[in-house]
């Protein structure tokens, strides 16, 4: 399970976003693997990821990382340098901080919008808050809590997105016609 290192600073958990989870440790030498949906910490200038250890994100700095595949990387944080150090944060969601992310160039992840709320350009009603993006069939979607029973389900296609407000944490989307009228 995750331990806590020594005394780091903590955030609130709504200025950061999951972009992934640690696995297993590399080698002896304090190396662990990060399964990752969302490479942003390689886009962007990112010093450091936070994991949740205890219930409270921490920051912890690169050292060095490099990519296993189009998923993992194997990375390498600072005062993390034996595989039992690296054994104890095996499990540990990873995050990324929201500014960052909006200061980056191009378009916002997938993983980045979790947690914005949604709006139909249409009506300008609020539809409900993205709770994760299901990307496992062809056509990928967002789930959104909208306080029913089952959420909403609506596709996440960047041709539907009529604006999105990173300040707001607001996505404005034509949503197809019948759609909201699906059980």
């Amino acid at each position: 399970m995750c331990q806590q290192p020594s005394t780091r600073p903590q955030w609130q958990a709504e200025n950061f976003y999951k972009i992934g989870k640690l696995g297993k440790p590399h080698g002896v030498k304090g190396e662990i693997s990060f399964l990752f949906d969302d490479d942003i910490f390689d886009r962007t200038d990112a010093d450091f990821l936070a994991l949740e250890v205890d219930g409270l994100l921490v920051p912890f700095f690169f050292e060095e990382y490099r990519f296993k595949g189009s998923e993992t990387a194997l990375v390498k944080f600072v005062n993390i340098d034996t595989q039992e150090r690296a054994k104890e944060l095996t499990g540990c969601n990873v995050f990324f901080p929201r500014q960052a992310a909006d200061n980056a160039e191009g378009e916002l992840s997938w993983a980045a919008i979790v947690g914005f709320t949604v709006k139909d350009v249409a009506t300008q009603k609020t539809l409900g808050t993205i709770l994760g993006v299901d990307d496992t069939t062809v056509n990928t979607l967002f789930e959104v809590d909208t306080n029913a029973a089952q959420p909403l389900l609506l596709p996440a296609s960047y041709d539907l997105i009529a604006s999105i407000d990173t300040q707001k944490r607001e996505i404005t989307m034509h949503i197809p016609d019948g759609i909201l009228e699906l059980d």
